[in-house]
């Protein structure tokens, strides 16, 4: 009884990642043609920020329960989930032709948030405080306004012909607002879902507890960046997908280790110092990919792939993070 129920769960996870994210990118590329604005920007920030909410909840829970290793550890491993499962798969199943826009505010600012979080978590002995989140979220605030201002000075962008043709030209704000916030809830809910299962199926695989949080846990946040992403390549919308994977790095070391470190001090001092340095690492070498020919090709996809894999067997062998 027990199998067939999480099977149920396994199936319905996978349905509402898939179906949540397809109304979460109809309404995000309806909302950008009636806002003026690219797809591009909706990813960096409308669609990003709706991705990295399970990262947002599971982290202020942590902060709360004076997890700090929890709230730190839930960031690092998701932006490397981010970077090198999500848009290596994502370039891996369609080459994504990088928008010349990232290179000037976009990459720039990860990488500066990215050695910000770093100096920051070891200057306060492993941890950070209150005045450093609010520095960090202060930083988020201004990325935002800067970004609008110069998207709507640049004219926006043009939308796709299959955005075109899908939205229709005359799809209204509040239908779109729906298809955003029902697509959110069924990406939560189908990360839920497909967490819960696979937990399930590991444990009865005699899999450890520790393992199963580095590994399952951590990939479960980031489902529904996976979905979107992967879901807004094969639809052609690569702007999406690709800012989304910026955006939501972004937003997690910003937002998240802005808020949550505001609502309790976080502390921990059991996360690794090479899965910060993969994080940090990770950030250059994607800019390099983007710049060799303004794209993410098949290869340099399978290379992130590659190096995701060798990270988590390196999390299966050592037990810690």
């Amino acid at each position: 009884m027990e199998l067939l129920k999480n099977i149920g769960l396994c199936a319905l996870g996978v349905a509402l990642l898939y179906f949540g994210a397809e109304y979460l990118i109809r309404g995000g590329v309806a909302i950008a043609r009636k806002l003026g604005v690219s797809p591009l920007l909706i990813g960096l920030t409308l669609v990003a920020f709706g991705t990295s909410a399970p990262e947002l909840v599971v982290s202020i829970q942590a902060a709360l329960n004076n997890s700090g290793d929890i709230a730190v550890g839930n960031v690092i491993g998701s932006n490397i989930c981010n970077i090198a499962l999500i848009l290596g798969l994502c370039a891996a199943l369609q080459p994504i032709v990088t928008n010349t826009k990232l290179f000037k505010l976009d990459m720039p600012l990860l990488l500066g948030a990215s050695i910000l979080f770093a100096i920051f978590y070891f200057c306060d002995g492993r941890g950070i405080n209150f005045w450093q989140g609010a520095v960090m979220f202060a930083i988020l605030l201004v990325y935002l306004g800067w970004s609008f201002y110069q998207d709507k000075k640049s004219g926006g962008g043009e939308l796709s012909a299959a955005a075109e043709e899908e939205c229709g030209s005359d799809c209204k704000v509040w239908l779109a607002l729906i298809f955003v916030v029902g697509g959110l809830a069924g990406l939560v809910i189908g990360a839920r879902s497909f967490v819960s299962s696979a937990v399930f199926f590991a444990r009865a695989m005699g899999v450890s507890q520790a393992v199963i949080g580095l590994t399952i846990v951590a990939l479960g946040t980031s489902l529904p960046e996976l979905a979107t992403s992967v879901v807004a390549v094969i639809k052609g919308e690569r702007d999406i997908a690709v800012g989304n994977v910026v955006g939501s790095n972004i937003f997690n070391i910003l937002v998240i280790m802005g808020i949550a470190p505001m609502v309790s001090d976080l502390h921990a001092p059991n996360v690794s110092m090479i899965d910060m340095g993969v994080m940090l690492a990770l950030v250059p070498v994607l800019w390099v990919m983007m710049a060799t020919g303004k794209r993410v090709s098949r290869i340099e996809g399978g290379i992130l792939l590659i190096v995701y894999c060798a990270y988590t067997v390196w999390l299966f062998f050592n037990g810690v993070a």
